[in-house]
């Protein structure tokens, strides 16, 4: 496939590049800073391009079969609130090219109800994660609110504590639900948005991933 990925330098954003080039696909890597994404493949171009900019975004996602995104905060606050506008940017830019798969990063606090994790996950985790980090989801809620207005064929992931582990390759995942673990590698969550991009069940749905 032909694949166009939003935030390639972060730490999801590297894998999900590194292993779409493994799995044999043609990458399209839109970054703010080029240099800071120092891979090299013949099946890689990288563009300089801006997330929050939807004509900017034109370009680099005409033609492709998925666009997937890892932008989110990177601290607590961030006033550009990216994971939402990036969004928006990555919505009109698809919808004025005519293309429909998109795969975003989002978190599993988001599963208010709960469906799916275990008990002091769901009970008292989520709450006091939501405390502490209430403008990093109510970025990532605003997120997944454009994508529901949207007539794309979405699929937020939605994974609990990410790890810097390496990847085992597999996962746990559940439409509208879960996760039912508490961590998993951003490998691994890179390979579960890759292995989704074709699976229509995964459509207009948030996917619950985790070890």
């Amino acid at each position: 496939m032909k694949l166009t990925v939003l935030g390639a330098t972060g730490g999801i954003g590297r894998q999900l590049v590194t292993l779409a080039l493994a799995d044999g696909h043609l990458v399209t890597a839109a970054v703010r800073d080029p240099a800071r994404l120092p891979l090299r493949h013949d099946r890689l171009t990288v563009v300089k391009a801006d997330a929050l900019d939807a004509a900017s975004l034109e370009p680099v996602v005409a033609g492709a079969d998925a666009v997937l995104s890892a932008i989110g905060q990177a601290g607590r606050r961030d006033p550009l609130e990216p994971a939402s506008n990036s969004a928006r940017a990555a919505a009109a830019a698809m919808t004025a090219t005519g293309v429909r798969r998109l795969l975003v990063v989002s978190a599993a606090p988001l599963n208010r109800s709960g469906a799916g994790q275990p008990l002091l996950a769901a009970k008292a985790f989520g709450p006091l994660l939501w405390a502490v980090l209430r403008d990093v989801y109510t970025d990532l809620e605003a997120m997944e609110g454009v994508l529901r207005a949207s007539d794309l064929d979405w699929t937020a992931v939605r994974p609990p504590r990410l790890t810097d582990r390496p990847g085992r390759g597999r996962y746990r995942h559940a439409v509208e639900s879960g996760p039912a673990g508490s961590t998993v590698p951003r490998a691994d969550v890179a390979r579960a948005m890759l292995d989704l991009v074709t699976d229509p069940t995964s459509f207009r749905h948030a996917v619950g991933v985790s070890s």
